[in-house]
C-alpha cells in the first residue's frame, strides 16, 4: 500500500510540474500603461499626433478629455483623477495651481486670437470696430467655458468696445471648434478665434488683429497633482515642450515657445 500511495504522489507531483512548466511557456498579455490628459479642443490635431508619439517612444498610452479649459478646470476639480492638465492659456493653469490641482508645468506654444468670417467675407468684416455696426451677429465662445471665449472679451475691454459689440453676440458656444464651424456655414458674420486652428479652413477667411489691440496668450501643459503616475506625467509634459513635440505643434499650425515676437 506505501508503495501505491508514494507512486501516486510522485505521480501528481510530475504532472504539477508539467503544467507548471506550460503555463510558463504561454506568454501572459500585459497591460498598457495609460495617462490622461486634460486638453483644450482646440490642441486636439497636435496633441492626437503627440499622443501616439509619446506611446509609440515610451509604451505608454495617452488617452484625452478635450473640451474648453474652464470647463476641464472644473471637472478635475471634481473627481480628482487624470494626470495631465493642457489649457488654452497660462490663466487657466495659474488658477489650478493655486487650487493646489498642477505644480509641474511647462509652456508649450502661443495662441494667437484673430477675427474670422466666412469665405468671401459677405459682412465685409475688416477691422475690431466693425463688430460694433448696427446688424453684425457674432458668435463667440463662452467666457465662462473656453479660453478664446475669456480672451476675446478680454480683447473687445482692451479697446474700449465691449459694450457695444457684446449686444451683436447671437450665441457663445463652450468650445473653440463649434465656433469655427458656425463660422464656416455662415451663420454669423464673425468672430474671433485662435489663429493656429482656423487658417487653414477652407471656409474660413482670417483677418490679423494689429498686435498693439490683440492678447497673445502661452499654452501651457502641467502635472496634476493627484497623478498616479506623478514620473510618467512629467515625462510627457516635457515631451511636449521638448524640440520634438514643439516639431509637432509646428507642423500643425502652432507658433512654438518662445518668440521675441510674440513677448509682451
Amino acid at each position: 500500500m506505501k508503495k501505491i500511495i508514494v507512486l501516486i504522489s510522485s505521480t501528481a507531483i510530475a504532472l504539477l510540474l508539467i503544467t507548471i512548466g506550460v503555463a510558463g511557456c504561454i506568454s501572459q498579455p500585459q497591460e498598457v500603461q495609460s495617462i490622461m490628459v486634460y486638453s483644450g479642443a482646440g490642441m486636439r490635431k497636435p496633441m492626437d499626433e503627440i499622443g501616439l508619439a509619446f506611446q509609440e517612444k515610451y509604451g505608454t498610452e495617452v488617452k484625452y478629455n478635450y473640451a474648453g479649459s474652464n470647463a476641464l478646470l472644473s471637472q478635475m476639480e471634481l473627481i480628482g483623477e487624470g494626470d495631465v492638465y493642457m489649457p488654452g492659456a497660462t490663466m487657466y493653469i495659474e488658477v489650478a495651481t493655486e487650487k493646489g490641482l498642477v505644480d509641474y508645468q511647462q509652456p508649450v506654444a502661443y495662441h494667437i486670437p484673430i477675427i474670422t468670417v466666412p469665405k468671401g467675407n459677405p459682412g465685409d468684416i475688416i477691422c475690431l470696430e466693425d463688430f460694433a455696426r448696427p446688424g453684425v451677429k457674432l458668435v463667440w465662445g463662452d467666457p465662462e467655458a473656453a479660453a478664446i471665449g475669456k480672451t476675446g472679451k478680454k480683447i473687445l475691454e482692451k479697446n474700449g468696445i465691449y459694450d457695444v459689440v457684446w449686444a451683436n453676440v447671437v450665441a457663445t458656444l463652450p468650445t473653440m471648434n463649434e465656433v469655427m464651424m458656425q463660422i464656416a456655414l455662415g451663420q454669423a458674420d464673425a468672430s474671433i478665434n485662435w489663429w493656429d486652428t482656423v487658417k487653414s479652413v477652407e471656409d474660413i477667411d482670417c483677418i490679423e488683429i494689429p498686435r498693439e489691440q490683440n492678447i497673445i496668450k502661452i499654452i501651457p501643459i502641467g502635472v496634476t497633482t493627484f497623478s498616479k503616475t506623478p514620473e510618467t506625467a512629467r515625462e510627457f509634459v516635457n515631451f511636449c515642450a521638448s524640440a520634438e513635440g514643439k516639431a509637432i505643434f509646428d507642423k500643425h499650425g502652432f507658433i512654438t515657445y518662445p518668440n521675441p515676437k510674440y513677448e509682451s
